[in-house]
């Protein structure tokens, strides 16, 4: 069987049938094609330029342009394309292993992409077509997973930080907020909207990983911000505000929207979709970088740091793991697990009350 046909057929059942989520079967996309790219340089070139490692396949609703586009690259593709998923062998795949480890990837990337490897060979072998054992793809053992955190004293020097005399400042500190009471992911976070927050009841539903449905809290200090954030913009747009996600930009240039800097006055003239005011989590992920830089606080921190924060601070103050849990929206007891280290200090309360 054509091994680009397959792929294509893979992607397909992980959207339809797995119902895996867009950002997974990119990424699913993305290292099938690299391995194609390696297999077979030869066809990275269409109509005399590259084609993109990304989303060859996928097609976007929304720009059909390049919808046009990815659907002749994949034609082009699968009319060039001679290579065959039965003779594809395991050295292949331990030689492309062996180039990712050359270009210097952490283990985790790597491993990401065995992962990748494995279900398309599940899928190859459901479907009966001749291919590799996925039973033959081992992951590099890696080491125990660190977790970087934040305490009570680090967060308070971050909010320090920002003054909230502006309404970017003050999206900032209900953003920050948001996700230190929630224990929000990032992914989670961008795609909240207003309509889905109660900031009457302090809590909300969203959609995770593996589209698992969960309930969040927020805290009374996190509903003030958020509050406080809606109410300058409502201050600052009146009826114009049609946008219906919770946390909108405000600095509308070409760095953001990619599009020409566009001021208040330009927007009531021509309105821009809720998408294109939407923030990213590269936006966020860096405002957040930049103020823990300003409060001095020497650790990698991001958004997920946050969801670290959250964590810890609940199980330091007594919270059972399974609560935990359920509040992370980890299918797994055992990725919850490995925030019992902040445990450590009470470990040495029981040793020397109980042991004599």
């Amino acid at each position: 069987m054509n091994f680009v046909r397959v792929i294509d057929e893979f992607l397909i059942y992980i959207r339809i049938h797995k119902n895996l989520s867009p950002r997974t079967a990119e990424q699913y996309e993305r290292h099938l094609v690299k391995f194609l790219w390696y297999l077979v340089p030869e066809i990275s070139e269409f109509e005399w330029k590259p084609i993109d490692h990304e989303l060859v396949f996928l097609k976007s609703p929304e720009d059909s342009v390049k919808r046009t586009e990815k659907t002749k690259q994949k034609r082009f593709l699968l009319d060039n394309c001679r290579l065959e998923v039965e003779n594809v062998k395991i050295s292949d795949l331990n030689e492309f292993r062996l180039h990712l480890a050359e270009k210097w990837l952490s283990v985790k990337t790597a491993n990401a992409y065995m992962i990748t490897f494995r279900a398309f060979l599940k899928f190859c072998r459901k479907q009966w077509y001749e291919s590799i054992d996925p039973v033959s793809v081992d992951l590099i053992k890696q080491k125990d997973r660190e977790v970087t955190f934040l305490d009570t004293a680090e967060i308070v020097r971050i909010f320090s930080q920002i003054d909230t005399s502006t309404i970017q400042w003050k999206r900032d500190a209900a953003i920050i907020e948001c996700i230190y009471s929630t224990g929000l992911r990032i992914s989670e976070l961008t795609a909240l909207d207003k309509t889905a927050i109660n900031l009457e009841t302090r809590e909300f539903s969203v959609r995770g990983k593996w589209s698992k449905i969960r309930t969040v809290y927020l805290t009374e200090l996190a509903v003030e911000k958020i509050q406080a954030y809606l109410e300058a913009r409502k201050a600052r747009l009146g009826e114009k505000d049609t946008f219906t996600p919770l946390f909108i930009r405000h600095n509308f240039d070409k760095y953001n929207i990619n599009s020409k800097s566009l001021q208040w006055d330009d927007i009531i003239k021509k309105p821009l979709t809720s998408e294109k005011v939407r923030l990213t989590r590269f936006f966020i992920t860096n405002k957040i970088k930049e103020y823990a830089l300003q409060a001095n606080i020497i650790k990698e921190v991001s958004a997920h740091t946050l969801r670290h924060s959250f964590a810890t601070t609940l199980l330091t103050n007594g919270a059972d793991i399974r609560s935990i849990q359920e509040l992370l929206g980890h299918a797994s007891i055992t990725t919850t697990q490995v925030y019992t280290h902040v445990t450590n200090p009470k470990l040495r309360e029981v040793h020397e009350k109980f042991h004599r």
